[in-house]
């Protein structure tokens, strides 16, 4: 019986890693009220021109590499990070004491080191998203949280996943996203990310410090990340997303 806890609370640590690292925001997108609607469209867009617009949706890659404190069960330790974009293509590594993790996206297959772990593309969450407002298949509406309507709005990918992002009243920046979603059975799944700073690269103004929570219920786990590189539209072979062997 020992054994069989250890084995599952181990599960649940590389579970809530993973999630924790891609900011996961999965589920169907709810219909608002138009002029809630129009209103974030809007607020999309000046949330999309105060992290560099143009530049924004022409950028061909990002890379993130940094550190990275984590804390799932109660137990805090210092990690690594480091995360690659580059159009659909994604790879993201993390490294603590406790588990190494990496998950590569080469455009048609998966690959994660935990297996059976796969989350959803991560071009298709979080910060990324942003630079598709305005993109065929990619509805803006208002976010899902009634209670916050007028101070954010939601993304949906052509794909379902969505992400609702609120914005500082004066600057326009994102000052945080987050999402729920089930994941059968009832068991329902909420994420939240509060950036701290942000640093402008190439005309962008990208990520740089942040914390995510995550909440499944019984389990809830806390990282802060520190980007300590930040690469914008520098070359990036695509030998970096190859499918390692096991």
């Amino acid at each position: 019986m020992v054994i069989g806890v250890t084995l599952i609370s181990r599960t649940l640590f590389i579970g809530t890693l993973l999630l924790l690292l891609t900011g996961l925001t999965f589920a169907q997108p709810k219909a608002g009220a138009g002029v809630d609607d129009q209103f974030a469209i809007e607020l999309s867009k000046a949330a999309l021109a105060a992290h560099g617009g143009d530049k924004l949706k022409a950028m061909r890659s990002m890379v993130l590499k940094g550190a990275v404190d984590m804390n799932v069960m109660g137990q805090t330790m210092p990690g690594a990070f480091s995360i690659a974009f580059k159009g659909e293509k994604y790879f993201f590594d993390l490294q603590t004491p406790a588990q190494s993790l990496k998950q590569v996206y080469n455009g048609e297959s998966t690959y994660t080191s935990v297996q059976g772990f796969y989350l959803p593309p991560a071009a298709s969450i979080g910060f990324p998203v942003l630079a598709h407002v305005g993109d065929a298949g990619y509805v803006v509406s208002a976010p899902g949280d009634a209670k916050k309507k007028g101070k954010g709005f939601r993304v949906t990918t052509p794909d379902g996943y969505y992400t609702d992002f609120f914005v500082d009243e004066k600057t326009k920046q994102i000052k945080s996203y987050n999402s729920s979603y089930d994941l059968g059975g009832g068991r329902i799944v909420t994420t939240s990310v509060e950036m701290e700073a942000f640093e402008t690269v190439d005309g962008i103004l990208a990520p740089k410090k942040y914390s995510q929570r995550f909440d499944m219920g019984s389990l809830t786990g806390y990282g802060s990340f520190n980007a300590k590189i930040i690469l914008i539209n520098k070359p990036i072979e695509d030998s970096a997303f190859a499918m390692p062997s096991r």
